[in-house]
């Protein structure tokens, strides 16, 4: 089996790269082809791959090109991560969001929707290009907002994809730890929109025990790039659920962002200096390990999500794992079309989302509020209409008004991330 990775010059790929390299019995690769547009990027991470597979054995080679026709011409799975415009794009989002008095996380408020209108235009154009040179290819997206970018990916194309975030298994794992059980005997029903989801039930051995545990666990961390705001007491019981990390963008917006104005630095500053410390570990030849310090990256499980869903899409049998598909009439409120995140059952013919109770109107709302800006979104990317992109701002619940909505899209026009036709 081919493997090709779009955006391969990215410091997450050789965690990638670690879970292709132990568990290639369950995955038998031949070819590993990463593929990026920025050489200086691509040939320091090309080269420390390289070595990490030669010091696991040669399961598969490695190789680098710039060229996306030559990496994707047939692939059996494409990995899509890149990040248009890189940090210094997801630096400017910040600022931008901080200049109007809003929130301008990189997948969350107005620098989300900023890196939505630049990403999904070439997710879609890369879609294409798997639909022509890899048509029984699995398209794999890492690429934020991923759920987004996978919805767009869906609709406007015929590639078979799939949208993954890793944010549920670590929630998972947390509360595995948290119990004090092994993680396989702990099941987490998830519902809702990628960075807009709840854990609703837990199961450990088949028993239920979320009631009992809703105050317990309150506490739970979110990821690296995420603030740790703790909510009111008595919040969690009574939402009857876990909220995603990124849900403290909408619970506690004035906190976050007063954490993200106060920083001394942006996240992606952060970013970009841990990425030089990477950088410079993957450029030494005598390096062939998987370091340390990108644990600092924010990616906890990547490989592990990424490899659970594509072993999973070659085999006959079922594995239910939490993604990115097209709803299917599984949150009736929501169009057919629309992609969720959610638990899905995964096999060779497909990924199936699994039905799930009705939401409870406090995150219906919020979802399907989320999901009108989402489809805007879309809609004005691949239309280039700012007349959508004005309005999915206004839906925003992040964005309060439609004066700075206007004054955002301004924003965002001025930078190069959008151009309405």
């Amino acid at each position: 089996m081919k493997l090709a990775v779009i955006g391969g010059g990215s410091t997450y790929t050789p965690e990638l790269l670690e879970g292709l390299i132990l568990r290639h019995a369950e995955f038998p690769l031949t070819e590993v082809v990463l593929m990026d547009i920025d050489p200086e990027r691509l040939t320091p991470v090309a080269g420390f791959c390289a070595r990490m597979a030669a010091r696991g054995g040669h399961p598969f080679t490695v190789r680098a090109t710039l060229d996306r026709r030559d990496a994707v011409a047939g692939a059996d799975f494409v990995v899509n991560q890149i990040r248009v415009g890189g940090n210094e794009a997801r630096h400017q989002d910040i600022l931008m969001g901080l200049r109007h008095g809003l929130i301008g996380q990189e997948t969350t408020g107005v620098g989300g929707f900023a890196k939505a209108l630049r990403t999904i235009p070439v997710a879609i154009d890369l879609a294409h290009t798997v639909e022509e040179l890899a048509p029984e290819a699995w398209l794999v997206n890492f690429a934020n907002p991923s759920g987004m970018v996978t919805e767009a990916i869906s609709r406007h194309s015929k590639a078979r994809t799939v949208g993954l975030c890793n944010v549920p298994i670590d929630m998972r794992m947390q509360i595995a730890a948290h119990l004090g059980a092994p993680v396989e005997d702990v099941e987490i029903e998830y519902a809702g929109l990628n960075h807009l989801g709840w854990v609703r039930r837990i199961r450990v051995d088949g028993r239920d025990v979320s009631d009992a545990l809703w105050e317990a666990l309150e506490g739970l961390e979110g990821p690296a790039n995420i603030p740790e705001i703790a909510y009111p007491k008595g919040f969690i019981r009574a939402l009857k659920a876990i909220p995603s990390p990124y849900l403290r963008y909408f619970y506690a917006t004035d906190a976050m962002y007063a954490e993200i104005h106060d920083a001394p630095k942006t996240r992606a500053e952060e970013v970009l200096e841990i990425e030089n410390e990477l950088f410079a570990i993957y450029r030494n030849p005598a390096e062939d390990q998987k370091p340390a310090a990108l644990g600092k990256r924010g990616g906890a499980w990547y490989s592990r999500v990424a490899l659970d869903v594509m072993i999973g899409l070659t085999r006959n049998t079922a594995w239910v794992d939490i993604v990115n598909t097209p709803n299917r009439g599984v949150i009736p409120e929501l169009p057919y079309d629309a992609v969720i995140e959610a638990n899905a059952v995964v096999r060779k013919g497909g990924i199936d989302p699994l039905p799930v109770p009705a939401l409870e109107p406090d995150k219906l709302a919020l979802v399907q509020t989320v999901k009108a800006y989402e489809r805007l979104t879309i809609a004005a990317a691949v239309e280039g209409s700012y007349e959508k992109a004005l309005l999915a701002l206004v839906a925003h619940p992040l964005v309060p008004t439609a004066e700075k909505a206007a004054a955002v899209l301004a924003d965002v026009i001025a930078r190069g991330s959008f151009t309405p036709r």
